[in-house]
């Protein structure tokens, strides 16, 4: 069920992006938001049959690529360009106060204490309430979306297609090092993201208490405000993306080298704790920031092309890396922390040699 996520995405990606860009973001977020709503229901409706909440689940992670390949496409219509940065962060930020809140709430929902009898049930009950969010959410959002508002000026009338703008991409020099950024920096939180357990047990901490994952939700919350916010008012790209970069550093660092440094487990616990905060906090803020900024970079391609290009490569190196970690019972888990924390290095001196946004010198 989880893996639906990723698979689709990898999948459905691209075609999200020609969708965004041919039916425009009121025809492409209302249809997704549509579908959010009814998947949603379906899946609480089919809660008992395995079968169903699969179709179900694979209906949801088709319709996220549309959600999230479109961020950047809205903030240039509904923003002006100091304060685009912001705008995709609030975007982020909403995803991370999902999961959060879902973090917090399944369980007090779901029977999750096996001492107690409700143990293993509530599940049904669960979905309907977030069925019921999603539906309501999905209404009020058809019932005020628009495609731009009333005074808006098109910087360019004539965007690319999206044939031209992917292989536009694929010939900006900019561009190419911002996948290869993504391909390094999103691949590594999004596998870290899902091995955390595996990695505080690789330290020597038998139980983290889901704390560092949490950590790592909280410091891309703070980040996520407040890294884009500044890149924004200082009108500066590339100097946020350096320091996002150079923050990831310390951060895998911690996550990758705690269980050597010769601590006891509380000391080791308490380093994996601030290594999670640091990596979300750098991180987390470096998404919104890189998605904006590929789409100023990129400009005309269709902004929806660039940052589901980006996510593409970020969700393939997430898989991939998930593979090797969890591989023949989580031997080789070490060995990619050191590789993690190798590519880091890499990926730091790598945006050294992007330039900065054009539009960022129209101060």
């Amino acid at each position: 069920l989880a893996m639906s996520y990723m698979i689709m995405f990898l999948i459905m990606s691209f075609p999200a992006s020609y969708f965004i860009e041919k039916a425009g973001i009121r025809k492409s977020l209302t249809t997704g938001a549509v579908l959010l709503g009814l998947f949603s229901l379906l899946k609480a409706a089919l809660a008992k049959n395995f079968t169903g909440i699969l179709f179900a689940q694979i209906g949801l992670a088709m319709v996220q690529p549309i959600i999230l390949n479109s961020v950047t496409a809205l903030t240039v219509r509904w923003f002006p360009l100091s304060e685009r940065g912001l705008a995709a962060g609030l975007a982020a930020l909403a995803q991370y106060i999902g999961i959060i809140i879902a973090m917090l709430v399944t369980p007090l929902l779901v029977g999750s204490n096996p001492e107690l009898p409700d143990y293993g049930t509530g599940f049904e009950k669960m979905l309907w309430v977030y069925g019921v969010i999603s539906a309501i959410s999905a209404i009020a959002f058809v019932s005020v979306i628009k495609e731009h508002p009333q005074d808006f000026v098109p910087e360019v009338e004539n965007r690319e297609s999206f044939l031209i703008g992917i292989l536009k991409i694929l010939n900006n020099r900019e561009m190419l090092i911002a996948l290869f950024l993504f391909f390094i920096g999103l691949g590594i939180f999004n596998a870290i993201s899902a091995m955390t357990d595996s990695i505080s047990a690789h330290a020597g901490v038998n139980d983290s208490d889901g704390l560092i994952g949490g950590l790592m939700l909280i410091g891309g919350i703070a980040g996520a405000i407040i890294i884009p916010l500044l890149s924004d008012k200082l009108m500066k790209r590339k100097f946020f993306l350096v320091i996002c970069l150079a923050g990831m550093v310390p951060g895998v660092a911690g996550l990758a080298f705690a269980g050597d440094l010769g601590f006891d487990q509380n000391t080791t616990y308490h380093v994996l704790l601030a290594a999670s905060f640091v990596l979300g906090f750098f991180v987390m803020s470096a998404g919104p920031i890189g998605f904006q900024y590929a789409a100023e970079v990129s400009h005309p391609v269709p902004e929806s092309t660039s940052q589901g290009m980006l996510l593409w490569v970020g969700q393939l190196s997430g898989m991939l890396f998930v593979a090797g970690m969890s591989f023949a019972n989580n031997d080789y888990l070490p060995t990619f922390l050191n590789i993690f924390a190798a590519f880091s290095l890499l990926a730091l001196f790598a945006v050294f040699f992007l330039r900065e946004s054009p539009m960022m010198k129209r101060k």
